[in-house]
């Protein structure tokens, strides 16, 4: 048995659509709802674990496999990164390692391999289009008509006053959904957590599993929000170092990136990284 990795925490998300006794169940009515059908043997679910590629020390995506396809599901609370579909790629590539025996893909005749897609559902508080695709091909420094490689994510807001229909579609990515709301509306007030928990459970969202996980649940969000808040505070950090750089840059010319690291305070790869992005 894999030892469980401590340092890893998974979120609501992740515990509702991949690690609860329930889980199956969940992905297999998310499945149907996303392709329009109408499985019923969760047994057709075939997990697949993957780590470190999406997301480091905070576990906030699945991936399995059903009917020839292998699926990557993200979500995010704060902005959508437009990285994803690389993260993407390299998600899938472990996957195939997984799913492909190592002398197949030696054989002459041809090895069938189940079709990826690529999903993150969106829940964050800024306003976001209802649905928008992540193209592989927006990073390519060179592209071409036809790129050799193409990996497109598709970004679904699910935040429930955006109505999509896959929340129609599907009770539980619904329920997990007014879920996020409930707890949102009550995280000004002490003991906001605790609070939303009740009332979802009084209302009627998610209420099996949060009468069986709540103590966990707390504890798989507090967790989460720490991360999102973190992840805020780099962001925020990162800015504030750009500017920084691009002003030392503007004022002192012919000025070297070794200098700039050195007045500014940061290492000569990260001087070097916004000199590229902004072509200076």
């Amino acid at each position: 048995m894999e030892k469980e990795n401590r340092e890893h925490k998974d979120s609501v998300f992740v515990d509702l659509f991949y690690e609860d006794e329930t889980a199956k169940t969940n992905l297999l009515s998310l499945y149907n709802a996303l392709h329009d059908t109408e499985y019923q043997d969760e047994n057709i679910v075939h997990k697949i674990k993957v780590s470190d590629v999406l997301y480091k020390n905070f576990k906030n995506d699945i991936s399995f496999e059903v009917d020839g396809k292998v699926l990557v599901f993200g979500e995010h609370q704060s902005t959508v990164n437009p990285n994803m579909p690389l993260r993407c790629l390299l998600y899938v590539g472990r996957a195939y390692e997984q799913l492909v025996d190592k002398k197949a893909r030696y054989r002459t005749t041809l090895v069938k391999i189940p079709t990826p897609e690529f999903y993150t559902f969106y829940n964050g508080k800024e306003d976001f289009p209802l649905e928008q695709e992540l193209s592989l091909s927006d990073a390519f420094e060179n592209p071409t008509g036809e790129n050799s490689v193409e990996l497109k994510v598709k970004v679904v807001n699910i935040n429930s006053n955006k109505a999509h229909e896959l929340l129609g579609k599907c009770g539980i990515l619904r329920e997990y959904s007014q879920f996020i709301d409930t707890v949102r509306k009550y995280s000004r007030e002490e003991d906001s957590i605790k609070k939303a928990i009740n009332d979802c459970i009084k209302q009627g969202i998610l209420a099996d599993y949060l009468k069986r996980k709540g103590s966990e649940v707390t504890n798989m969000l507090i967790a989460e929000y720490s991360y999102e808040e973190d992840m805020q505070v780099k962001q925020q950090e990162a800015l504030v170092l750009s500017a920084k750089i691009l002003q030392t840059v503007r004022r002192q010319t012919g000025i070297t990136d070794e200098q700039i690291a050195q007045e500014v305070g940061c290492t000569v790869g990260e001087v070097r990284n916004v000199r590229q992005i902004f072509g200076i």
